[in-house]
């Protein structure tokens, strides 16, 4: 379970606690209490963790970050669908209706379900946000740059370094544009299954095709992994960095406050000593502080 979701009928944010609450009044619960009580000793666990993910089926929001995004502090307490009207919130309240229209439950957005204030559910987090991707029933990446008639080639979201997880991550993806628009009106469940939006991912992200449909995370390709980044950029220039440990399935310290050149040269010693990969090594540019052999920016890549 995640630590945070919203609940789509409600509009309140809800911490594990309150997750298993709603569980456990609902009908899906009376339902498997039921079945237990007459199936095999050796089925019930198998029962159990099918029960529960399906309740839990959850969608994530992939998006650039604007002005006024709410935070935990802001929702806390609070109904998403009676809030503030600011730019942030209305983005959230749009994102919770377009999950509650397609029968979902519960979603997550990187706004208000992590507390940014605790370095220890940050580090989980980050840890763990490619799992969460991946293991999401439908991630909805809202393109605020895109109208209606537009391409999404130039959207801003193709450059942000933490969108790249989120692009490689789900197994169903669907593009909204900025009047929260299905892109292009396709019909499909998956955008990464249709033929005309795939081609243009490709181009938008510079990534092959079968990268985006059938992605493990790992050091396998590592060299190409630094290219697709190095297109791409933060706020906090760490973050680049921080950004990869998914895709790399890396769990390393998250240090704020350290360098960006510090924070790539732990990833890329990582990625030699574990994988002895000296195809890292291959690069162009400004050497790092940190280690000669190292670029001191991604963009070297």
């Amino acid at each position: 379970m995640l630590t945070r979701l919203l609940h789509m009928h409600t509009g309140a944010l809800c911490n594990r606690h309150s997750q298993l609450t709603w569980f456990m009044n609902s009908p899906q619960y009376k339902r498997l209490v039921s079945l237990c009580t007459t199936c095999e000793p050796d089925q019930r666990m198998e029962l159990v963790h099918m029960a529960i993910l399906k309740y839990f089926q959850y969608v994530m929001l992939s998006h650039c970050w604007g002005e006024d995004e709410p935070s935990l502090c802001d929702i806390g307490g609070h109904r998403i669908y009676d809030m503030s009207t600011r730019e942030g919130f209305k983005k959230l309240q749009a994102f919770c209706l377009v999950a509650f229209e397609r029968d979902f439950l519960w979603a997550w957005s990187d706004t208000c379900c992590i507390d940014k204030d605790s370095s220890a559910e940050l580090q989980e987090a980050i840890g763990s946000m490619f799992v969460w991707y991946r293991r999401s029933s439908l991630t909805i990446v809202y393109l605020s740059d895109v109208p209606d008639t537009g391409l999404f080639e130039s959207s801003e979201w193709f450059r942000c370094g933490w969108t790249l997880q989120e692009l490689l991550a789900p197994q169903t993806i669907l593009f909204y544009t900025q009047s929260w628009s299905l892109y292009k009106n396709l019909t499909s469940s998956n955008h990464k299954t249709d033929k005309v939006v795939l081609e243009e991912l490709e181009r938008a992200s510079a990534i092959e095709s079968r990268f985006l449909t059938d992605f493990s995370p790992g050091m396998d390709d590592a060299h190409s992994r630094l290219q697709w980044a190095s297109l791409r950029h933060t706020m906090r220039p760490e973050d680049m960095a921080y950004s990869l440990f998914g895709i790399f399935n890396l769990h390393l310290p998250i240090l704020y406050g350290e360098s960006a050149e510090k924070v790539l040269g732990r990833l890329l010693g990582e990625i030699i000593s574990q994988f002895g990969d000296v195809s890292v090594l291959d690069w162009v540019g400004e050497p790092s502080p940190f280690h000669s052999c190292f670029p001191a920016h991604i963009i070297s890549y």
